[in-house]
This record gives C-alpha cells, sequence and structure tokens, in this order.
C-alpha cells in the first residue's frame, strides 16, 4: 500500500514513516508540509499540486489549515484521505462531507483502537449509570495547540448520544453555585511531554467510577491510521471513522 503523509515533517510524520518500515509492504511515496525537502530519497513538498507520485491513501496529520488543499488534491485524483487532524469548524465539517460523496474519507480525531473502545464503553457505562455525574480530564504535551482535545469532544459527543439533555461545561473558573446535574465537565491540562491521556469519571453517591486509556507512545496513533488507510484503500466513496473499523474487526 502507496500513502503520502501530509504533515511529513512533523512528529506523527515521522512515525508514519517509521510505522511503515515495520510493517513491510507499506510505502510512504511522499509528503507534504510547509518546506519542501528530500529525507534520503523521501520528497516532501510544499504544495499538493506538485506531487507526481501516486497512492492509494493520503494520511493527514497536519492541522485543519491544510484541508482545502488536501480535499482539492484528494478530489481531483480519486485519492482516499485518512483525516487525523483536530479542531475542524462547521465549515470544514460539511467540505470533509460534501468531499465523501465522491472519494472516501475516513476521519477521527483520536487513531488509537483503544480510545474508540474507551468511547464506545462509556456509552454503555451511560446507559446504566443515570443520575451519575460525568466528568472528562485530558492532558497532553505542552506544545498542544487546541483545548479542549478532539477526543475529549469525541467522548462528549459519545455521551450527548445517550443523553442529548446535557450540556458541555469547559472548566468552571468563575462559576458560582452547585454543579448542575445535567453537566459534562470537561477539563484540559497541559504539560511537559504527556503523549496523551483521557479519563472519563462517573461520580455517584458513595461510588465513582473511573475509565481511563493513556498512550504510552504516538506509535498507537501511526498503526490507527494505517489500519485505516488500508480500510478505505479500495473504498469508492463515502464517510467512515473508527467505528466502522472496529465493527469491520469485531
Amino acid at each position: 500500500m502507496k500513502i503520502i503523509i501530509c504533515g511529513a515533517l512533523g512528529k506523527m510524520g515521522a512515525k508514519l514513516r517509521e510505522n511503515a518500515k515495520t510493517q513491510g509492504d507499506v510505502i510512504p511515496v511522499c509528503g507534504v508540509d510547509k518546506t519542501a525537502t528530500d529525507l534520503n530519497g523521501f520528497k516532501v513538498y510544499d504544495d499538493f499540486g506538485k506531487i507526481t507520485e501516486k497512492a492509494d491513501a493520503v494520511i493527514d496529520f497536519s492541522s485543519k489549515s491544510t484541508l482545502n488543499a488536501l480535499l482539492s488534491y484528494c478530489l481531483k485524483t480519486g485519492t482516499p484521505a485518512v483525516l487525523c487532524s483536530t479542531g475542524y469548524d462547521k465549515e470544514d465539517i460539511a467540505a470533509i462531507n460534501k468531499a465523501s460523496e465522491k472519494i472516501a474519507i475516513f476521519r477521527s480525531a483520536n487513531m488509537s483502537l483503544g480510545v474508540n473502545v474507551l468511547i464506545e464503553t462509556v456509552k454503555f457505562a451511560a446507559k446504566r449509570l443515570y443520575g451519575f455525574d460525568i466528568e472528562i480530564i485530558e492532558k497532553h504535551h505542552n506544545k498542544k495547540a487546541d483545548a479542549p482535545s478532539g477526543t475529549a469532544v469525541m467522548i462528549k459527543d459519545g455521551i450527548k448520544e445517550v443523553f442529548p439533555e446535557k450540556t458541555e461545561v469547559y472548566g468552571r473558573c468563575g462559576i458560582v453555585g452547585a454543579r448542575d446535574r445535567n453537566e459534562i465537565g470537561i477539563h484540559a491540562v497541559r504539560g511537559g511531554t504527556i503523549v496523551g491521556e483521557h479519563q472519563v469519571i462517573f461520580a455517584g453517591d458513595n461510588e465513582t467510577l473511573t475509565f481511563t486509556h493513556q498512550a504510552e507512545s504516538r506509535d498507537v496513533f501511526a498503526a490507527g491510521a494505517i489500519k485505516a488507510a488500508r480500510f478505505i484503500a479500495n473504498k469508492k466513496q463515502g464517510l467512515f471513522d473508527m467505528k466502522d473499523l472496529l465493527a469491520e474487526n469485531a
């Protein structure tokens, strides 16, 4: 399987190249980033329009600012896309949905299989722990640009599938009074080199249940992205996510 890496010069771009070497049949044919360069024969372009190589999928670990150029390239060439970036707004989501009518797109704010199992587990727990207060705590390194994390938002959205009436509260600075029973508290911690940790706390009367996922290395995200690329490489169109991948492996 041939892949193009968007965000090739970032930490995840490097992890994708490393992970591809261990797989044997995954070939990064080129990359895209803000600066054009050559990494021992691996070409990195500063513009999608300069790409001459063909690939089975584009894996994007860059930022939302790259989305329009990436979608334009994929639509022009018919190349499936794995979108791993976070921070997309409503207009971005609309553009992704429209593009998925013509090409295959896999989108997830977290490419870890474990995190996505966590989300399904939290939804299961939420149905059975009615009345429990729910708090989400996410921790990341001090270079992470967005808060809360895309994964925390995914967890929140999963809970709201069960309880649509709940409202999210980001931190509680300045709030006076008791906690509202319909709140989902979301809290962000930034420090050091923390790869990623997410906790979901269900606090009831006299008992607390906590689910935790901790990423020990960025390798889990690279491996998940490559699994996603395999999943959509031969698909013509449609919008897919980790639930589709997990269902296939069930």
